[in-house]
C-alpha cells in the first residue's frame, strides 16, 4: 500500500478543513491520574492539532454515555501527525508504550483504542499489522485481552484491500474499521467530503456503541 501525492494532498486539505470547523486544540486526560474502568487511546487524523482530534472527543464522550455505570477517560496519542505520514510508527510506539505503563500501573484499566486517517495506521501498527507508513513497537500480545475494542475511521489500510478485520487475527473480531463510500483516503473514491463525514453521519454514535457492547460482554 502506498499513498499517492494525489491523496496526501487530500488528507490535508480534509484535515485543515475539519480542525477548522471544529476549533480543536484539545488536551488529553491525564494517562494515570487515577485509574479508569475504561481508557479511550485515539490518534488524530494529519495535521489536527495535539490532542484527541475531531473524532476522538465525540467517541470519549459517547462512549461515557454508554458505560453509565463505569468511569472512562481518555489519552490522546503523542505524535506529529505530519503531511508526509512518516509520524505513524512513532506514534504506533507512543500508543502501544502508553497502553503497556497504564496497564502495569492499573490492572484492572481495559481499553478502547482506535483512530482517524493517519491516526488509523497507527492504530494498525500498533496491533501488529504491517503497513507501509512505517513501523513502530506494538502492544505486548498478552495485553491483547485487555484492549476491548479497535476503532478506525478512513483507515488507509483499505488501500491494500485489506481490513484490521481480515488483516489481524488477533483483534479483528473486536475492530470496526470504517471506510466511508466515497472515501479517497481509505476507499480509493473520489469523493474529498466523504472524509469528512465521520463526525456527522452517525460512525462515531455506532463506534461507541460498538466499543461499549465490547466493554459490557467481554
Amino acid at each position: 500500500m502506498s499513498l499517492s501525492l494525489a491523496v496526501r494532498r487530500v488528507i490535508t486539505a480534509v484535515a485543515v478543513s475539519a480542525a477548522g470547523l471544529t476549533g480543536l486544540g484539545l488536551a488529553a486526560s491525564p494517562a494515570t491520574a487515577a485509574c479508569s474502568d475504561v481508557q479511550v487511546v485515539f490518534a488524530r487524523g494529519t495535521t489536527e492539532a495535539p490532542g484527541l482530534g475531531v473524532l476522538g472527543r465525540p467517541l470519549v464522550r459517547a462512549v461515557q454515555q454508554q458505560l453509565p455505570g463505569l468511569t472512562v477517560d481518555s489519552y490522546a496519542v503523542d505524535y506529529a501527525a505530519n503531511v508526509s505520514q512518516t509520524s505513524a510508527g512513532p506514534g504506533a510506539t507512543d500508543m502501544s508504550n502508553h497502553i503497556e505503563e497504564v496497564a502495569a500501573a492499573c490492572p484492572d484499566t481495559e481499553f478502547i483504542i482506535g483512530g482517524y486517517s493517519q491516526g488509523a495506521s497507527v492504530t494498525d501498527i500498533a496491533i501488529g499489522i504491517r503497513t507501509t507508513l512505517g513501523r513502530g513497537e506494538t502492544i505486548p500480545t498478552e495485553l491483547a485481552p485487555r484492549i476491548k475494542a479497535v476503532t478506525v475511521f478512513g483507515n488507509p489500510l483499505r488501500l491494500s484491500r485489506q481490513t484490521i478485520n481480515s488483516a489481524s487475527q488477533l483483534y479483528g473480531q473486536k475492530a470496526l474499521d470504517t471506510c466511508a463510500t466515497g472515501d479517497p483516503v481509505c476507499g480509493n473514491g473520489a469523493n474529498a467530503l466523504a472524509h469528512l463525514s465521520y463526525a456527522f453521519d452517525g460512525s462515531v454514535t455506532r463506534a461507541a456503541q460498538f466499543a461499549a457492547n465490547l466493554v459490557k460482554t467481554t
